[in-house]
C-alpha cells in the first residue's frame, strides 16, 4: 500500500512513516499543503494522511481542492483539534476519517488499512457483504446467517454493516461512535456495548461459531474464526 503523509511536523511525519513502513507499507512525505496537493494529484496513492494545519495550503483547503478535481483517494485527517465541531468540519470538507492527536500507532494503522480496504473492495456493483455464513444485503438492508433471516433495527444494521466493511479489524469505541453514531454520544457512554450485545445475540443465536468478538481493552471485531489476542 502506498500512503502519502502530508505533515509539516517532521517528528510526527517520521513517526507515521515508521509505523507504516514497519507494517510493510510504502510511505512518502510532503511537508506543506501545496507540495502535498501536487504529489497527490500527480502520483498514485492508496491513502492520504493529511494534517489539518499545514503551511502554504491548509489541510481542509487541500482536501477540498482534491475533491473538486475528482480525486477520490481515501483521506485520513490528523489534527490536534479534536472537538466535535472540528471533526465534523473535516468530514464535511471531504475527509473520510478523522484522528485527533495524540494517537496510538495501532489505531492509526487500523484506520489507514480500513480506508484502503474499503476503497479497494467497494465497487458500484457491490450489493452484499459476507463474513463466514453471514450475508448482508445492502440493497434491501437485510441480513441472514446460514439461511436464517435476522431482524435488525436501522441502527443495528448500520452497526453490522460498519463492522462487516472492516471485517478482521478491531474497531475501537471511538471508531464505532464516529462511523455509526456521527459523534452524537460521549465516548464513555455504554450505548455501544448495549447495541453490540443485542446485535451479537441476534447474529450468533443458534450458532456454535460466534462472529462478533470483544477484544479486551481495545474494542470489537467481526470475523469468521477466533478473536485476535
Amino acid at each position: 500500500m502506498r500512503v502519502l503523509v502530508i505533515e509539516d511536523d517532521r517528528e510526527v511525519a517520521a513517526y507515521v512513516a515508521k509505523v507504516l513502513t514497519e507494517a510493510g507499507h510504502l510511505a512518502m512525505i510532503a511537508e506543506d499543503g501545496t507540495d502535498g496537493l501536487v504529489m497527490a494529484t500527480s502520483e498514485e496513492f492508496d491513502v492520504l494522511v493529511v494534517d489539518r494545519m499545514l503551511p502554504r495550503l491548509d489541510g481542509l483547503a487541500l482536501i477540498q481542492a482534491l475533491r473538486a478535481s475528482d480525486c477520490r483517494v481515501p483521506t485520513l485527517i490528523l489534527s490536534a483539534l479534536g472537538e466535535v465541531t472540528d471533526r465534523v468540519k473535516g468530514l464535511r470538507a471531504g475527509g473520510d476519517d478523522y484522528l485527533a492527536k495524540p494517537f496510538a500507532a495501532t489505531e492509526l494503522l487500523a484506520r489507514i488499512e480500513a480506508l484502503a480496504r474499503r476503497s479497494s473492495g467497494r465497487t458500484a456493483s457491490e450489493t452484499a457483504l459476507r463474513v463466514g455464513d453471514l450475508e448482508i444485503d445492502l440493497l434491501t438492508r437485510s441480513a441472514s446467517r446460514g439461511g436464517r433471516k435476522i431482524e435488525l433495527q436501522p441502527r443495528e444494521f448500520r452497526l453490522l454493516e460498519f463492522l462487516a466493511r472492516n471485517a478482521g479489524t478491531v474497531m475501537t469505541r471511538a471508531m464505532l461512535l464516529e462511523g455509526v453514531w456521527d459523534y452524537n454520544f460521549d465516548p464513555q457512554t455504554n450505548v455501544i456495548d448495549v447495541h453490540i450485545s443485542r446485535l451479537r445475540r441476534k447474529i450468533d443465536r443458534g450458532s456454535d461459531r460466534p462472529l462478533i468478538h470483544t477484544v479486551r481493552g481495545a474494542g470489537y471485531v467481526i470475523r469468521d474464526g477466533d478473536a485476535p489476542p
